[in-house]
């Protein structure tokens, strides 16, 4: 049986939508477009 009230102490609320998109923004990651963009730079390199 669950008890709700040892599942509400471990609650933590979710931030919110600014938060989190701050959060994001302010990493730097690296993502798949990136790197196909940098793929395709240096094979048009190649090319020449």
């Amino acid at each position: 049986m669950i008890d709700f009230e040892e599942e509400l102490k471990k609650f933590h609320p979710s931030l919110e939508v600014e938060d989190v998109e701050e959060t994001i923004y302010n990493q730097d990651i690296t993502d798949m477009t990136d790197i196909l963009k940098e793929m395709m730079k240096e094979l048009k390199e190649k090319k020449k």
